[in-house]
């Protein structure tokens, strides 16, 4: 049975909302992770995932009826959203804030096309596919130190290069990205010299 839905949504992440109680993940699109981040038209990072957030969070805030017969894997109703009559998961990827998801839809795919060839959001540099990130994040949590005798970790976030000890606090919610250029150090020594500092020092 088809669920309909309405009501002024809180936005979770930019194809995330929830209106009513009800959790809805827009259809047919993929917007960055809400930490992502993306190149722009010079190289340089930008957090394109907080963008496209603040994206939905404008296009949603006046009310949204959505629209769905299915439910995710997560109990997310897997909905179409209107704002205004104005399709937001359409709205979503022609302004460069999410991407069509091919995987199950090819809906928004000339929405995708035209935003890409405007060089709009996402598309004005290199963006990573958001289930690329997510695969990589899954990899990452799993991930072992190559060598046991070799289990600091070599982060680099907003605030540089930070190396974790071993039961520091912050220890195991870090993730080491190697294509980021984060690694694993076998001494404190090691991670200094190759340009890292303590977490936290």
């Amino acid at each position: 049975m088809a669920s309909t839905i309405s009501g002024v949504p809180r936005v979770v992440d930019g194809d995330t909302l929830v209106v009513e109680n009800t959790r809805v993940r827009l259809f047919g699109i993929d917007a960055p992770e809400s930490k992502q981040t993306c190149e722009g038209a010079a190289g340089t990072a930008w957090s394109c995932g907080a963008a496209a957030t603040q994206d939905l969070r404008d296009l949603a805030s006046q009310g949204v009826r959505c629209s769905g017969k299915e439910e995710d894997r997560y109990g997310r109703l897997i909905a179409v959203c209107y704002a205004g009559g104005r399709d937001l998961n359409a709205a979503m990827v022609a302004r460069g804030a999410a991407f069509a998801y091919r995987k199950y839809s090819m809906a928004y795919v000339g929405q995708e096309a035209e935003a890409k060839s405007a060089r709009r959001g996402i598309w004005q540099g290199r963006a990573e596919r958001p289930d690329q990130v997510r695969a990589q994040k899954r990899a990452d949590a799993t991930q072992p130190p190559p060598n046991p005798g070799c289990a600091i970790k070599g982060n680099i976030s907003t605030r540089g290069h930070l190396y974790h000890l071993p039961g520091m606090r912050s220890y195991d919610a870090t993730r080491i990205n190697s294509r980021k250029g984060e690694r694993w150090f076998c001494s404190e020594a090691q991670a200094k010299a190759a340009g890292w500092r303590r977490a936290g020092g």
